[in-house]
């Protein structure tokens, strides 16, 4: 349910980004640069998300998004999936900007 909440969150209301990633959520998995799937537990993400309420706190590609309201202002453009299988990058949103940041380097190169 938690999950749910974020994710209608995000999409409705447009969430955070990062300098290399200021992040669009778009609305069809055709029109995404990244699929993203949510996990329930830390321990399972590639990428531990923090989201930031103004554009000047993203960082470089850290984990730090920013959302932007429109496409055209983002560097990525993720989709939200509903299976962890139909994913190209594992993320959990944190709590905390000292939380966030890469748990599996090898998955950088999906947000660039």
């Amino acid at each position: 349910m938690k999950n749910l909440f974020l994710l209608l969150s995000i999409t409705i209301g447009g969430i955070t980004s990062v300098n290399a990633q200021k992040v669009y959520s778009v609305a069809y998995e055709s029109q995404a640069d990244v699929k993203v799937f949510v996990v329930d537990y830390e321990s399972q993400a590639d990428l531990k998300v923090y989201k930031v309420d103004y554009e000047s706190q993203t960082g470089d590609n850290d984990g730090k998004w920013f959302f932007t309201d429109y496409e055209s202002q983002a560097k990525t453009k993720v989709f939200f999936v509903k299976y962890e299988s139909q994913a190209d990058l594992k993320v959990f949103f944190v709590d905390y900007e000292s939380q966030a940041g890469w748990k599996n380097s090898s998955k950088k190169a999906e947000m660039y």
